[in-house]
């Protein structure tokens, strides 16, 4: 076959029904064989009335692939001469050649130390449904959010100066928003704070991820609970830090167990209002030892107040950050409960000693949160409509939880339900002989999303249990799926 009018490219493919241009697909197709050594440096292209005869495509669509391929310097044009693969391409790198069987090259770049280190740990849960039903955990009330009156001030905020909604927001957070946020944390949670202390976040999940970063160096040893929220573990693994499990009891993170195993911690991450998820309320003496094991092991203490605003009890517990004398409490907050998730929205209040090095690293590198998502918040706030929600889902709950639990009356000797406070799930404990395991699994081929105990845990623990989630849940759901579970378990 003569080749002195240029390469022979009889390989290339045009499919005049893709959706795609034909004129992409055959520069594409060209530059597949520049970068893959399909031609080699300095051979010639046939001529574009050729080329397009031989693909069956118009010149023009040829001249339009090969005049940008020679804007990229992948081919040279030469005068009176034709079109020739570019000489700088004698240092490409030559494909690998594929493993018989293969189809396809699987690269496997290089990952950092701390990646690989944190990989192996990370703990692997099968990612629970996430839709309203019973009985999935950490998703409120969707069906109970005022739509219309969000939807009002959305539309108000869009309308806004472009600038404004659409540019780069302010690094430490949309300064109305973190005032509400003082405000609403003074009046509800005790906690009396300057909104310089604020600091707004893509979730409470990347506010843990920016303080073990800024405060945990690789290797040192930071407390958990055990059970406890296994999101915010996998957080603080992938910055290096090494998870001490610590126990839990009916008051509490047990300081006794966490001086036993790590006196020198770095930093303990605790649920004191409503421990995640066996939904104790850390006493007051436990209290006072955590910040004191803190203070002397120079650490600091994370507090994840996730949904400290649906106490439904008799009188809400204060905050561990409400007592802290000495700067040792960051305290995190989320709007994910309280609003809806999607809102991708947090928080991190910082001692005062902190502040100077969250703004450095706010200004610095991070990229903050979408300005309109934090003033709708923040006008949602301030016009009192974040109250008056809070006020109907909490009693929204209660009736929720209440009818959980005694509808679960049926479920005795078997499932031992514990109720609770605050929130929107609550914890069953299993009888002895039956298998958390495998009720799960049975419940799932069943449609009911319902977690187990085991799930929480980054060490074995001797109870066994099931997590009942009832905030999304209509009460036919919850009476649907009780009567489903006693059927699986007789």
């Amino acid at each position: 076959m003569k080749r002195h009018a240029g390469a022979v490219l009889s390989s290339i493919k045009i499919d005049k029904g893709a959706e795609k241009k034909i004129s992409i697909q055959l520069y594409m197709a060209l530059r597949d064989l520049l970068l893959n050594g399909g031609l080699a440096p300095g051979e010639r292209l046939p001529a574009t009335r050729t080329l397009a005869e031989e693909i069956g495509v118009s010149r023009t669509t040829v001249i339009d692939a090969v005049e940008r391929l020679v804007s990229e310097g992948l081919l040279e044009a030469r005068v009176g001469s034709g079109t020739y693969v570019s000489e700088a391409l004698t240092g490409r790198l030559e494909p690998k050649p594929l493993p018989a069987g293969d189809t396809a090259i699987k690269a496997i770049p290089r990952l950092s130390h701390a990646t690989r280190h944190a990989i192996p740990e990370f703990v692997r849960r099968t990612r629970l449904p996430h839709k309203s039903q019973a009985f999935t955990t950490a998703l409120p009330a969707l069906d109970a959010f005022p739509m219309a009156q969000w939807a009002k001030l959305s539309a108000r905020h869009w309308r806004k100066d472009r600038d404004d909604i659409m540019g780069y927001g302010e690094p430490f957070g949309y300064a109305p928003l973190r005032a509400a946020i003082a405000r609403q944390l003074n009046a509800s949670r005790g906690i009396k704070c300057a909104p310089e202390q604020i600091f707004i976040t893509n979730g409470a999940q990347r506010a843990f991820s920016l303080i073990g970063g800024m405060l945990v160096n690789p290797g040192e040893p930071i407390w958990f609970e055990n059970p406890g929220a296994i999101g915010a573990r996998n957080a603080f693994v992938a910055i290096g830090a090494i998870p001490i499990p610590v126990a839990v009891d009916q008051e509490g993170l047990c300081v006794q167990d966490g001086l036993a195993k790590a006196p020198h911690f770095r930093l303990a991450f605790v649920t004191p209002s409503h421990q995640q998820p066996l939904g104790h309320v850390m006493s007051l003496p436990r209290r006072l030892a955590l910040l004191k094991a803190a203070s002397e092991a120079d650490a600091m203490i994370v507090e994840d107040d996730y949904d400290g605003e649906f106490y439904y009890g008799d009188q809400p517990p204060p905050t561990l950050k409400s007592i802290d004398t000495h700067g040792r409490v960051i305290y995190v907050g989320t709007f994910s409960k309280s609003l809806f998730p999607s809102l991708r929205l947090g928080y991190a209040l910082v001692p005062d000693g902190l502040v100077e090095s969250f703004e450095r690293i706010s200004q610095t590198w991070l990229s903050g949160v979408p300005t309109v998502t934090q003033a709708i918040v923040a006008e949602f706030m301030d016009e009192g409509m974040f109250a008056t929600h809070i006020r109907t889902m909490r009693q929204i709950y209660k009736d929720r939880h209440d009818l959980l639990i005694s509808a679960a009356q049926r479920l005795s000797g078997r499932i031992d339900l514990q109720p609770t406070q605050s929130g929107f799930h609550a914890v069953g404990m299993l009888a002895p002989g039956l298998e958390e395991a495998d009720i799960v699994e049975k419940a799932r081929q069943a449609g009911i999303a319902i977690a187990g105990l085991g799930r929480y845990t980054v060490a074995p623990i001797a109870e066994r249990g099931l997590v009942f989630g009832f905030g999304c849940a209509a009460p036919d759901d919850i009476r649907k799926g009780l009567d489903t579970l006693d059927r699986l378990l007789r």
